[in-house]
Parts: C-alpha cells; structure tokens; sequence
C-alpha cells in the first residue's frame, strides 16, 4: 500500500476502522472542524470517509481533485451527490448490513415508547408526578405495516412476527399478492387502510420524497401510529404534524429528520404524543465497530487495486471477475489514446466488442470508453465515470460480447459516424502486455511504445530504407518496424518505434516520400508505465 495515499477522515467514526487504515500503510487525516477547514482539507486527500452529517456535494468534490473514493460509514448515500461524484470519477462505497440490526431494534425501541407512553411517564415521574392513567396499548394482535423490505424492514418484521403482530408488507420491487414467510404483501394503499402501526424503512429518492404525505395519511385507520427510522424526507412532517393535532393519527415516532437537528420550534417538537430522538438508529458499539471496519476495509481494497464490494455507481465484482478484468485495464488504458492518435474520426459513435461475459466485460469496456475520451477531452476520465461522460457530450456507446468473433483476451474497438467508421483490434500477450493486431482492415501486430510513427502509402520498394535513412541522419533510432498491407502492390501501413520523439522537421521529410498518403505522430508516454 503506497504511503502516499490520504484519508480524510470527516466524521468521527470507530478507532478500530482507523487503525485498520494505518496498518494498511494509509495516512488518516482527521477532520478539525467547520465547512471552509473541510474545504481545505479535502484538497489534498485521496480518499473520504463521512457518515451522514458531512454534504459531499459538488462544491466539496470540485475542492477535491485528488479524490477517487468517498466511503460512506452507514447504509444511506442522500448526502452524497452521487450523479457529480460519478461524472468526476469518484468511487462511492456504503455499509448496507452494518446499521441493520441496530436500526431494526432502534424501530421497536421507538414503536414500544409510543404506543406505552415511555418518555412522558418518565418525565412525569421525575416531576414528582404519578401518572398511572397513561394508559397505552399492546403490539400483540395489531397489524404492522411496513413500507420496504430491504435489510431493515425484514429485520423489524421477523421481530414483529415475535410479538405476535400481523405484518403487511408495501415494496415495489416486490409483486402484491404474494408472501415472504409469514409477511403479505401488498399495495400501498391496503397496507395504508389496514395498519394499525406504519414504519418506514425505504432510501430516500426522489421517489420516495414525503411519500407518505397528506394523501397517504388520509388513508390510514384513525388512530393509526407512524414511525420513522429510516430517512428524514419520506415522511412529509407538515402533514403528519397536522394530522396528529386534529387527533386523526394517535402518535408517532421519528428518529430522523427532513432538517438535522431540527429547528427548537417544529411542530412534531410541540406535540406530547410524538416520540423522538436525535438520529440514533445507528448509534450502539456494535453498528459503529462495523461500520468503521467495513467501510475502511473498502477504502484499503480500492488503493490496493482489489475490486470493492459495496460501491454504490460501480458493477460488483467478485474476486473471481477481477481477476478476469484485471489484466485488461492496463490495455484499456493504451487502447483509446492509440486509436485517437492512429485512427482520427469523429466520436460519434463508440463500439467496444470482447470476449469476456457479464459484469467483467461492462468494467472493461468502460475503462476502454475513458481512455477513448480521455484521450479526446484531455481530461483524467475512468471507468467509474466514463458512461456518464459519453452521455454529456452525446456520444452514443454499446457493449459487444462476442465469444466468437475475437480470440481469448482480445477487444474490438470502433468509432466514428455511420458508414466511416475506425476499426482496432487488440489483445493481451502470454506476458500481459498489450498488442494492437489490426488497424482498420490491415493485419498488424505491434507492442505500443512511448514514440511510435504511422505511415499509410502504396506498397512500393524502398520506403522502408528511405524512412531509415532520413531518421538515421537526424539521430532518430528506429526501435522496431510493423507492417501490415492489403496485398501485394496495394495500400499499406507501417507503424515505427523510435527511441527518441520525432521533431516537426522530420515530419515534414518523411511526409514528402511520395508513396507517402498519410503520416501521423504517435505519443503514448502520458499513458504507459514507467519504463515502457
């Protein structure tokens, strides 16, 4: 693990996932407090771990040009924008398991207090008083709504069956009808008639925005309790604050807030019958242990160069499909700035055929589109945002897999506009080094280098000594020599390797040869390794 790497670290998390990111031979920077001090910091880190409270927006990422992953220490990305982190290469990892358990015990906690009248007997009992006629009711035999059954919401209904409620169950990625174990479930609006309890337990999405709102509270049985465990915003708390007070809803429950903290005056703050807390559904040892592990250990995979698990705008991939994928990226890297610079055509249409299948072959092939671009842009592109890229600048793209058409470990790439388009065809060696095999309709079989010269000309006698001659007398030494051509006497390609880069005065020598019909300079240092 390189040293250099930096973590900024913005929120305070678990000193077990700090002192993982030390052993891994990472520099952990801590967060000293205030918007413009993050600004500041995040300049020079190559890495990010936040929980909710930090906005990675696009004012942070535009500070950050050292960034590619931002690790977030829980389940939810909402304050993170990640449409911009995308668009500017950045990795983003969550924790999905690691709030789990704590957040679907923090629900009952919450529903438990409601519904028997916890904090108001307790604050009347320290008040001298004794309230025995807070009288609450009992969770056996009433009917749990539950909006969303991810993680969270399965958790709380296997804790709901426990105390002998009827749970319904509302997910639209789940068909209506049908049972998960002992849970129904069913639309929207008949989980909304029939609940006695409604929870919550969904990411907040445009979608998801007060999706319970003033229609949906309307629906529900009178005397009905909601409960919010799961984001600020799902739950629109105007609404709910004004259905509580006409008595309409019998009480409520919210951990989390549309504005955190919310401002000393909210409405659900003036009501006795709403229990609250301030964002705790992660807080025990056990989630915050997790979650710093976890989320460190996703920060030490990336840097390693190992696939990680939980990103949340990349493909996952096993061990197994990394391994696969691996040893194209470096190709995909070479692959675009070549075809840039050899094969010049407008990019209005991208083809990248290959050989591999599934998730490993979508990986591969946005790291060959970044390269593409990033050759044509001048701007550091991967293959986290590659996609995004192609689209903002209307460049239509598509994924070939072809098992027959290209041999093992090989990639086809086209571009151009409809009925001119460029073609490349490369591979990987037994060595690992890239090989470029074809260029446009000639066979060729080249090892990219830092200089490379391509002359397209009439097969004729003596180019090949002329092109040695004007090189040798501008101490210019030719590295290796590829030829390609359609057939004896017609057009060809050559493609030289020099030690040294060729100046615009050789250029202008070498383009005088008559045969010569087109001569371009090749320059692939800025995209080879050290040494190539």
């Amino acid at each position: 693990m390189a040293a250099s790497k930096r973590v900024l670290v913005a929120e305070r998390i678990a000193e077990e996932g700090l002192e993982r990111l030390r052993q891994a031979g990472l520099e952990v920077l801590l967060h000293q407090g205030g918007r413009e001090r993050l600004l500041e910091e995040v300049a020079a880190a190559d890495g990010l771990v936040v929980r909710s409270a930090t906005r990675v927006d696009r004012e942070l990422l535009a500070a950050a040009p050292r960034l590619s992953i931002v690790g977030r220490a829980g389940v939810g990305v909402d304050n993170v924008d990640v449409a911009e982190a995308t668009r500017r290469g950045v990795v983003v990892v969550n924790v999905p398991d690691g709030n789990t358990l704590s957040a679907a015990e923090h629900t009952f906690a919450l529903m438990l207090a409601m519904v028997r009248h916890l904090p108001a007997a307790d604050a009347a009992l320290r008040a001298g008083r004794w309230e025995r006629h807070l009288v609450g009711v009992q969770l056996y035999g009433k009917t749990l709504g539950i909006v969303g059954m991810g993680r969270i919401g399965r958790q709380v209904a296997l804790r709901a069956l426990a105390f002998g409620m009827r749970v319904l169950a509302h997910d639209p990625y789940l068909g209506g009808g049908q049972s998960v174990g002992d849970v129904r479930l069913v639309g929207l609006e008949e989980l909304l008639g029939e609940a006695d309890i409604l929870t919550v337990h969904t990411p907040l999405t445009p979608q998801t925005r007060h999706l319970i709102g003033a229609r949906e509270i309307a629906l529900m049985k009178p005397g009905a309790y909601v409960v919010n465990c799961a984001r600020g915003g799902i739950v629109d708390e105007e609404a709910l604050a004004v259905a509580l007070r006409e008595g309409r809803l019998a009480g409520a429950a919210l951990d989390v807030w549309e504005e955190e903290p919310p401002r000393p005056d909210h409405p659900l703050l003036q009501l006795d019958r709403v229990v609250v807390t301030p964002h705790l559904g992660a807080s025990t040892v056990e989630a915050q242990r997790l979650n710093a592990e976890t989320v460190a250990d996703e920060l030490i995979r990336w840097f390693a160069g190992r696939p990680v698990r939980n990103a949340v705008n990349l493909p996952p991939l096993s061990e197994e499909e990394w391994a696969a994928v691996r040893p194209f990226l470096g190709l995909a890297g070479v692959l675009g700035p070549f075809f840039v610079q050899a094969l010049p055509t407008r990019l209005e249409q991208v083809s990248v055929g290959l050989s591999l299948q599934g998730r490993a072959a979508e990986l591969v092939a946005s790291a060959v589109l970044a390269g593409l671009l990033g050759a044509v842009l001048n701007s550091p592109l991967n293959l986290v945002n590659a996609a995004a890229v192609a689209a903002e600048q209307g460049i239509h793209w598509e994924l070939r897999s072809e098992r027959d058409g290209l041999g093992h470990q090989e990639v086809a790439l086209e571009a151009g506009p409809a009925g001119a388009r460029r073609r490349l065809r490369a591979r990987l060696d037994p060595d690992g080094r890239p090989r470029i095999v074809a260029l446009d309709d000639f066979p060729i079989d080249l090892v990219p280098t830092r200089h490379m010269l391509l002359s397209r000309h009439a097969d004729r006698p003596g180019i090949v000594g002329r092109f040695g001659s004007i090189l040798g007398e501008r101490g210019i030494n030719i590295a290796e020599m590829r030829l390609g051509r359609s057939a004896p006497g017609g057009e060809a390609v050559m493609v030289l390797g020099t030690d040294q880069p060729v100046d615009e005065a050789t250029m202008e020598a070498l383009s005088a040869i008559e045969p010569v019909e087109e001569l371009r300079r090749i320059e692939l240092g800025p995209w080879l390794p050290p040494g190539a």
